[in-house]
């Protein structure tokens, strides 16, 4: 059987780095320039040793952009926050295997909100953590920082790890998108693109470009496309 191959690249950011008094006008400009989503990185002080934002904030951003939001939820217990961020406006929201002990039930509780369900994996954490699931995912996020921090170097080591997870989820037989976070821009895009994720979260990489943030997204994309090649 012929695998069937990822599709093509789309570039999320993180708003981490945005200018939170302006969040609205952030989140536009981004839109602007080409992004295919965003991504709001909620963190609770517990689970990662930072502390961000909740629905409500997110909730007040959504009139602002038509593209589609995802949650990234770095929090302790989400079974009892997630039907809040699909209520705010994100179609897509995602726990982590290690913030759980029942990752079956609390992706179900994410469904059965509403919202398309996606499961991360820490750094240390084997991609077999989430084989039995694979079912009830759309989407796999394989970290390629520690969480909690924007900003971190990214880590080459994981990029195994993401081509195993490749092949699981090829093996599955289901559409299951494949995405990375952290330390991604455009010195480490291509090993994660080559081997063989299909959604990259990038921040400080865009927000940082001299040339803009238009720049930023189409360099980040043709650098993906190119490293298949």
């Amino acid at each position: 059987m012929t695998a069937t191959p990822p599709p093509a690249p789309r570039i999320v950011p993180s708003v981490l780095p945005a200018d939170f008094s302006r969040f609205g006008e952030a989140c536009q400009a981004l839109e602007k320039a080409g992004v295919d989503r965003l991504q709001f990185d909620v963190m609770d002080g517990r689970f990662v040793p930072n502390l961000t934002f909740g629905a409500d904030v997110i909730a007040s951003l959504r009139s602002w952009v038509d593209i589609p939001f995802e949650a990234h939820l770095m929090i302790e217990e989400p079974d009892l926050l997630a039907p809040a961020f699909v209520q705010a406006g994100c179609e897509l929201v995602i726990i982590h295997a290690e913030a759980t002990r029942h990752l079956h039930r609390s992706l179900g509780v994410i469904r059965d909100a509403g919202g398309r369900a996606a499961v991360a994996i820490n750094p240390a954490t084997p991609v077999e953590a989430v084989a039995n699931v694979l079912d009830l995912v759309d989407l796999v996020l394989v970290m390629t920082v520690n969480p909690g921090f924007g900003g971190q170097a990214y880590i080459a080591t994981m990029e195994p790890k993401i081509r195993r997870m490749r092949t699981l989820i090829e093996e599955s037989g289901r559409a299951i998108d494949l995405e990375v976070d952290g330390g991604i821009g455009p010195a480490t895009i291509a090993g994660a693109s080559a081997a063989g994720a299909d959604v990259f979260i990038a921040g400080t990489a865009l927000f940082r470009d001299p040339e803009g943030l238009e720049h930023a997204v189409s360099d980040l994309r043709r650098r993906a496309v190119e490293a298949r090649a």
